[in-house]
């Protein structure tokens, strides 16, 4: 079986129990000082409420009521100020909080048992944990010419994409049924809650965790694959399950959230954007279960939250991420997206020297619309393959540019490296 990389996840788990004083980790061949994690996590009346995005820079402890002004535009103090303090206390402490207000804690991984066996293009997955087992089933399909000694890299994907463009490209594709390992419902059946019911653990947690055994399988049953080149997809309610996958295993080389919406790549804050005004409210009414119940906590009071979708972008740094987005689509809020989400993302991306390795493709058409596979190919095919594109995958199209009052910190970027 192939090494496996969890540092990210690691770190935000180990991390839970915090307690106030400051904590010294190591970084290279230097200890970086981290600002202390908050303990308890503040309510949303103990944090300052913010109408722009919030300061990606700014640890949670600073984040206070005191002086607003200052928290919105970067100018507060405590700032992270360089890229090994970005990678060795901000990016955990992100980890951290977007499980505590949003996603739910995360399993751990090392307390699991994976075996998979491999019938033709079917994967059979069990996992067994403290006592319990679950069970769901993966297919595979190979690109032509992959083998052993020559293996493909690969996109795992709930819900279908247009297989023929990337298996043509030299792309294997890998799919599971996402209903088998948790549905999209209050019902605490399939594979997930057959180990874990009784959790505070969103559904979008859950199907994360299924990309991650889908690639366990992969890794120990598919030579033909390259699992250091993975890429996660899917669309709507499904884009956000794998913008989660991607948040939580660092194995994932690229995370493709397809119109993701809100409690995805939809911002909680600029919500009138969208054709239909998805916000917090409405989602969590409508599907409580996509979420912790620390999220609904900030039912009409968003603002208040200390992060905003451009947060989680970021905290995927300094792995790939493309983001795809139709004009035509009135329920996920593209505009906001592509405008407000997409550039203050980048802007941290930039910072840490990284700004190939974020993408934003708005097209025509609608929700879910199948072409969008193809706008975002020649993306996918330069970060597996190097491939260089001449695509602009920074022009926002029919949106124009930046709606950079939305996040006024960024004239204020940290000046170390």
């Amino acid at each position: 079986m192939r090494a496996t990389s969890y540092a990210l996840i690691a770190a935000a788990i180990s991390s839970r129990s915090t307690a106030s004083p400051p904590d010294p980790r190591q970084s290279g061949n230097s200890t970086v000082q981290c600002a202390p994690v908050p303990a308890p996590f503040p309510t949303w009346q103990q944090l300052p409420q913010q109408s722009t995005v919030p300061d990606p820079f700014l640890p949670l402890t600073y984040t206070t009521p005191n002086d607003v002004q200052s928290v919105m535009t970067g100018k507060a103090q405590g700032r992270i100020q360089t890229h090994e303090e970005w990678y060795a206390c901000r990016q955990p402490e992100l980890l951290r909080l977007l499980q505590e207000y949003q996603y739910g804690y995360y399993p751990d991984h090392s307390a699991e048992t994976v075996e998979a066996t491999r019938s033709g293009n079917t994967l059979n997955i069990a996992v067994t944990a403290n006592g319990k087992r679950g069970t769901f089933r993966a297919s595979v399909s190979l690109p032509s010419g992959a083998s052993a000694s020559k293996p493909a890299p690969v996109v795992i994907n709930i819900g279908g994409m247009q297989n023929q463009p990337y298996l043509s490209a030299g792309i294997a594709i890998a799919q599971f049924d996402y209903t088998a390992v948790a549905p999209d419902s209050n019902a605490k059946t399939g594979a997930f809650w057959s180990l874990y019911n009784g959790r505070d653990i969103g559904v979008l947690t859950a199907w994360a965790w299924a990309f991650h055994r889908v690639l366990d399988a992969i890794n120990m049953t598919v030579p033909e694959i390259d699992a250091t080149r993975v890429g996660v997809t899917g669309c709507s309610r499904l884009g956000k399950g794998a913008l989660a996958a991607g948040l939580f295993d660092a194995r994932i080389t690229l995370t493709m959230p397809m119109s993701s919406g809100v409690q995805g790549l939809g911002p909680y804050r600029y919500y009138t954007m969208s054709g239909q005004g998805e916000n917090l409210e409405n989602s969590k009414q409508g599907a409580g279960w996509w979420t912790n119940s620390k999220l609904g906590s900030f039912v009409n009071h968003a603002e208040y939250l200390p992060y905003d979708a451009h947060t989680i972008a970021a905290a995927l740094a300094p792995r790939a991420l493309v983001i795809d987005q139709g004009t035509g689509d009135q329920f996920t809020n593209s505009k906001a997206t592509a405008v407000i989400v997409y550039p203050a993302a980048k802007v941290v991306y930039d910072w840490l020297g990284v700004g190939d390795k974020i993408a934003m493709s708005v097209r025509s058409g609608g929700q879910c619309d199948m072409s969008g596979f193809t706008a975002i190919l020649p993306y996918v095919q330069k970060i597996f393959f190097g491939t260089p594109t001449s695509k602009d995958y920074n022009n926002l199209g029919s949106y124009g540019s930046p709606v950079t009052t939305a996040f006024p910190w960024a004239t204020a970027v940290p000046k170390g490296q």
